[in-house]
């Protein structure tokens, strides 16, 4: 018997305490095998959310996630190793067309991805919408593939950090999902246990991201940087903003559609604009010397983005999904858009079924919004704002409504800070 009980780790944490490495360590493993119950590890998320933990508790916190299971050894693979990790947010396709870049660059790209929940879309979601892909990879098939492509997106496997399954899930529903702590940790003990040696954070900033506000987010990178740095990973975090939502496709086959165009020479200017300066962070970090605008110009990442396709089941050359239902929505008078929520575009497009409410809900492949403008564009009276896409016209009506709030006409153009808000290192 270890001695240590649950309701003491709650107490500690309430009453503003630092819990020991063996409080930790107990309660991590505990939660995992089902000794600590959900009430009770929700009493201490929520303890921890309204009390904070010091770095030397997140550290601890984090290592004991990663202990809850296996360690992926990626030494097979013969090239360095690089990752990418964005903190959510609305038309957030950048994982797409930035793995098979920085493979074609020179470095495998490791990347473990998850499901869309609420108004922030899920890479695997995207992906699934291409006919035949999986997203379900043994370890040995996922080492095979960073090797002989230098490009895997799929799912983790269970075995990977399962102390942080049982709490993420169980953080969704009981109001601890913006915890600092619990949010540095989830990530980070994911992915340190995948076994990259370097990774690069895009931490979300405004409307559409779960850090609305510069502060918070430097601090959450501040944390993950110092968690990756001490476990061996090179770390480097970018600040980006979210108040607008990235590109003009929200959605899940559509955001696929922009990917490609991307990595065919096209795309939007602010999908290219990140795409290409996380590619130079994850570069720099693996210590390779390469220019990825000449590479994304050279057509070599689109054929490996078809190769990792063709490598998980899928037809890259298939015809994605389209929603049996679509309605534009239209200005009502001259001006210029000077804000575009991001939120509220996530939502809208969260109700015309691109999202999940819960984590069993299905998605529509072809659901989501398709904008037409972006903020600082001029528009007159009776031009195309955006689109909504559905498979349910009985959607329409609310996904409107969210739209139209989101959108904002106004005389003068918007002041803009720019994609890049901040870097830490």
């Amino acid at each position: 018997m270890s001695g240590i009980a649950a309701v003491d780790v709650i107490r500690a944490k309430r009453d503003g305490h630092t819990l020991t490495d063996a409080q930790i360590d107990w309660v991590v493993d505990a939660y995992t095998r089902g000794v600590v119950a959900d009430e009770q590890m929700s009493a201490l998320a929520m303890a921890i959310l309204l009390r904070g933990m010091t770095p030397a508790e997140i550290a601890r916190w984090t290592a004991a996630m990663i202990a809850s299971g296996e360690r992926l050894d990626l030494s097979a693979v013969s090239r360095p190793t690089a990752d990418k990790h964005s903190t959510g947010g609305v038309g957030d396709k950048i994982t797409l067309p930035l793995t098979p870049l920085v493979a074609a660059c020179g470095v495998a790209v490791p990347q473990l991805s998850g499901r869309g929940l609420g108004h922030t879309g899920g890479t695997l979601d995207k992906l699934e919408s291409i006919p035949g892909w999986r997203a379900r990879l043994s370890n040995e098939e996922f080492i095979r593939q960073l090797d002989e492509i230098g490009a895997v997106i799929c799912a983790a496997g269970d075995g990977l950090a399962p102390a942080d399954r049982k709490l993420y899930a169980l953080r969704d529903v009981t109001g601890t999902v913006e915890a600092i702590p619990l949010i540095a940790s989830s990530i980070m003990s994911k992915k340190i246990a995948e076994g990259t040696g370097a990774l690069v954070l895009d931490v979300k900033v405004g409307s559409g991201a779960f850090m609305k506000d510069l502060a918070s987010a430097q601090e959450l990178a501040r944390t993950m940087v110092r968690l990756g740095k001490d476990s061996g990973v090179t770390t480097v975090a970018l600040l980006t903003d979210m108040s607008t939502p990235l590109g003009l496709a929200v959605g899940n086959a559509n955001e696929v559609a922009e990917s490609v165009e991307v990595l065919a020479g096209g795309g939007p200017s602010d999908v290219v604009e990140l795409t290409l300066a996380l590619a130079r962070e994850m570069l720099a970090a693996a210590g390779v010397d390469a220019d990825p605008e000449k590479v994304l110009a050279s057509g070599a990442a689109m054929d490996t983005w078809k190769a990792m396709i063709r490598a998980q089941g899928g037809d890259p050359d298939a015809t994605l999904p389209h929603a049996l239902h679509t309605e534009v929505l239209r200005a009502e008078s001259d001006g210029v858009v000077t804000a575009m929520d991001a939120y509220g575009i996530g939502v809208a497009a969260w109700r015309l079924g691109a999202g999940r409410a819960r984590k069993e809900d299905p998605v529509s492949f072809g659901a989501g919004i398709q904008l037409r403008v972006k903020p600082g564009d001029r528009v007159k009276a009776g031009d195309v704002l955006l689109e909504l896409r559905t498979d349910e016209e009985s959607r329409i009506g609310a996904a409107r409504s969210d739209a139209v709030a989101a959108i904002v006409i106004g005389t003068d153009a918007p002041a803009s800070a720019g994609l890049l808000l901040d870097r830490i290192a």
